[in-house]
């Protein structure tokens, strides 16, 4: 039986530009629009429902419910909404931020401090849209459009989010290169890894430290306490993310990670997610074995730990905890160690440092 195909959906500039559009039609033309066409930067067009229409004297206001397909998006079904007016002002077009947009407070993203987090692609968006509407003849000397984007409940939803570790404050971003949500967030992440390591690199950081998830996060920020944005989370993304850290030059690496996902980078998984292989225990013991070979500190454990039957990883390792602790210590070390010889190999003259992070939030470092 095949797989349903997972739905695309769109970004929140692609809503932005809707929202624009729709609101400055419905100033001009005194009434509602139901849906709304907008272009899209390959070239293709989308339609849009209108959710809500408020229009007064002098602006007008629109919003639509964004749609993020089967990504799993904290800002799907999110009200995105636009406000426009005209005003007396030199450019043409000015786009602001209102309620629910963060505000940018650190260097290093495509948009400057001290502006709303509304990044290029989307603001060409809302600029392209609403320069389909027919205005002229509706705009009086030196007057230009003013399109103000909201959220509503978006620093409510932003706290879902890492924006606060890139330093964007009071809600959302207004994001999106192609206007098209693909599910799965790969974009979403890989955008959100190199916009991290931009901040840290804006603000002179030469360490960085790479996380599979917020409890490996967590425990190395408790331990170790290096400034937040030297944090990078970086999910299942392994092999991107230190392409990023050696492209961005940073001089030391660290690497958390949990024990599941410490065995699937130390099998040389590019991406650790389950849909890219589920580790088999029985090669785990056998590359624990491969590695215990060349050890002559400590006697190996491998027939030990072969007498039991597991039917998870976290079985292998509560046994693995079990034994005399200069074993346990062995074992733990060898992997660490051959963990951090992979990205010493890859990333050549960095620092590596491997850190493993137990089940109760303890950190083994090589």
């Amino acid at each position: 039986m095949k797989s349903e195909r997972l739905k695309s959906g769109f970004t929140t500039g692609a809503c932005s530009a809707s929202s624009a559009k729709s609101a400055l039609e419905a100033l001009i033309k005194r009434t509602p629009l139901d849906f709304v066409e907008i272009p899209f930067p390959d070239g293709s067009r989308h339609t849009f429902k209108i959710h809500r229409t408020i229009i007064k004297d002098d602006e007008a206001f629109c919003s639509v419910i964004k749609d993020a397909g089967d990504d799993p998006d904290v800002t799907n079904g999110a009200e995105i909404c636009a406000k426009v007016r005209f005003i007396q002002a030199k450019e043409y077009i000015i786009i602001k931020g209102g309620e629910g947009v963060g505000i940018v407070t650190k260097p290093g993203l495509a948009v400057k401090v001290g502006e709303p987090a509304i990044n290029p692609v989307p603001r060409q968006m809302i600029k392209e849209a609403i320069s389909e509407v027919p205005i002229h003849y509706a705009l009086k000397d030196n007057q230009s459009v003013e399109v103000t984007i909201s959220i509503t409940r978006g620093e409510e939803l932003s706290r879902k989010t890492l924006n606060y570790r890139l330093g964007i404050v009071g809600g959302l971003s207004v994001l999106g290169t192609t206007g098209i949500v693909r599910p799965l967030s790969v974009d979403a992440w890989t955008a959100t890894i190199k916009s991290s390591m931009n901040v840290a690199k804006a603000l002179n950081r030469d360490e960085i430290v790479l996380s599979s998830g917020r409890t490996s996060e967590k425990a190395h920020m408790t331990k170790y306490h290096l400034p937040e944005e030297c944090y990078v989370m970086m999910g299942d993304y392994i092999d991107f993310a230190f392409n990023e850290a050696q492209r961005h030059n940073f001089k030391t690496i660290h690497l958390c990670a949990q024990w599941a996902k410490m065995i699937k980078i130390a099998m040389g998984n590019h991406n650790t997610h389950v849909r890219f292989g589920v580790i088999d225990i029985q090669r785990t013991l056998e590359l624990f074995n491969h590695l215990w070979i060349h050890e002559k500190t400590f006697k190996s454990p491998f027939a030990v730990l072969c007498q039991y039957k597991y039917n998870t990883l976290r079985e292998l390792f509560e046994k693995i905890i079990s034994l005399p602790v200069e074993q346990s210590s062995g074992v733990f070390e060898i992997l660490l160690r051959h963990v951090a010889k992979i990205f010493r190999d890859k990333c050549k003259h960095k620092e590596i440092i491997i850190h493993l992070i137990t089940y109760d939030g303890k950190v083994i470092s090589y």
